[in-house]
């Protein structure tokens, strides 16, 4: 059984609202602070089901105050809008990372639909 990328490296921009990840693999994302947010974990913003989920409006300038390690396999990432309950794993953190161009454009598309203007 293999396992799965691990980050070495764990960086927070907040002038830029960046949180750049490095992995043992070599992968490197720079996740935007509104990205994190929109596709958080939690179930305030999944759902407790498929279709379940929940469209983040405004959300543009989000940034994040806090990185908490939950064990030696997640952090939880605190946000300046008071969101704190998503347990963000390696595992999420690595697809957001490795899908991030596909996920943001679905993002995108949802406000599009639901006729939500972003500011930036």
């Amino acid at each position: 059984m293999t396992s799965a990328p691990r980050p070495t490296d764990i960086n927070l921009h907040q002038q830029s609202r960046i949180l750049e990840i490095s992995f043992d693999d070599g992968s490197k994302f720079e996740l935007p602070c509104e990205y994190l947010r929109v596709y958080s974990p939690s179930a305030e913003v999944r759902g407790h089901g498929p279709g379940e989920e929940i469209l983040q409006l405004g959300k543009e300038e989000v940034n994040i105050t806090a990185i908490e390690p939950v064990g030696n396999y997640a952090v939880q990432l605190e946000f300046d809008d008071g969101h704190n309950t998503g347990i963000y794993s390696w595992d999420t953190l690595y697809v957001l990372g490795s899908n991030q161009k596909e996920m943001w454009a679905e993002y995108l598309d949802r406000l599009e639909k639901a006729g939500h203007k972003r500011k930036t």
